[in-house]
């Protein structure tokens, strides 16, 4: 097989592809014949061994893939071969093969396509978990989504359509706030040219929105927190901007407010169940046509370098995917 090794912590310019060992599947484990991988921003920072999980080197990273069951391994009856599934399995998409837990595989429903499963569970699952588990959004609330054209930011806004919320789409450029619209968000905030607290109290009546999701961090953490609606859920979902926020404590107070941490890696592992109930409500709002993942660009394998530094550049609409043959 073939596949991106990550060799070093010196980030993704030091990917190199090359060919090594088709591995074979252990207990509880399959392997994939890998059709379509998604490029996520914590594919980024495992590289520089910035990332919670820090999986021993060499590597391949790709923590969000789809593909067809090519072998089982002992233990495992309820994949077979030739089945197509996804994996959300923190590494080894960037690759033809790959061998993964079984847990960590969802056999993909008829008429599923490949690429759009390859950007579904890790964007639509951290979505689901932080807007639906952890903020208990509710009909008729408000949420801002932070970096909403982005890959979990797109997901964002149709997961709270779905659920019957209004959605107050925030991004950096006019094109980027277009697409949020597109998608079926109530209002935009271009915050490169309007003041997000402003636009926030004009848009709510004074109000402030109930839930903020958050995967930017930096700068717009505080001015989001000091618009929150009384009794408002702060969704913590990364630091895409780089810069981790540090929050007055004196601000939840006043506002009866809470902020919620969401790490949707460890709820997959801790709570196996609640995790593949989400997903299967998800695969059905797919079939439903409430969801679907934006691809800003299919790429072929080979084109992981560039899509890299697209994604570093913070210009993705939505999601990359790469295809192997």
């Amino acid at each position: 097989m073939h596949a991106w090794l990550c060799e070093t912590t010196d980030g993704p310019e030091a990917l190199a592809w090359k060919e090594t060992p088709t591995p074979e599947p252990g207990e509880g484990e399959v392997r994939i014949a890998v059709k379509a991988a998604s490029l996520n921003f914590p594919d980024i920072l495992i590289t520089q061994g910035k990332y919670q999980f820090k999986p021993p080197l060499p590597f391949v990273p790709g923590a969000e893939y789809a593909g067809i069951v090519d072998k089982v391994g002992p233990g495992v009856s309820h994949l077979t071969p030739g089945m197509p599934v996804a994996a959300i399995a923190g590494t080894g998409g960037f690759g033809t093969y790959a061998c993964v837990k079984a847990a960590q595989v969802l056999p993909l429903p008829p008429g599923f396509k490949l690429e759009d499963a390859a950007a579904f569970a890790f964007t639509y699952g951290t979505s689901h978990h932080a807007l639906i588990d952890r903020g208990a959004l509710q009909p008729g609330e408000t949420v801002l989504v932070l970096g909403a054209a982005g890959g979990v930011g797109t997901a964002a806004i149709q997961i709270a359509k779905a659920a019957g919320a209004r959605v107050i789409a925030a991004a950096s450029t006019d094109e980027k706030c277009e697409t949020c619209r597109a998608l079926g968000a109530d209002a935009t905030i271009n915050y490169s040219r309007e003041k997000l607290r402003e636009a926030l109290a004009a848009l709510t009546g004074g109000k402030g929105p109930d839930l903020v999701y958050d995967p930017i961090g930096g700068d717009l953490a505080e001015q989001a927190f000091r618009s929150i609606a009384w009794r408002g859920r702060y969704l913590v979902i990364g630091f895409a901007a780089g810069g981790i926020p540090a929050l007055p404590f004196n601000l939840p107070l006043l506002k009866g407010a809470s902020v919620v941490g969401v790490f949707w890696g460890d709820f997959v592992k801790r709570e196996p169940g609640n995790s593949a109930r989400a997903l299967a409500q998800l695969s059905q709002w797919y079939a439903e046509g409430k969801v679907k993942p934006v691809i800003d660009e299919l790429l072929p394998i080979s084109e992981l370098p560039h899509a890299y530094r697209r994604m570093a550049s913070r210009e993705v609409r939505g999601k990359l995917v790469m295809q192997l043959d």
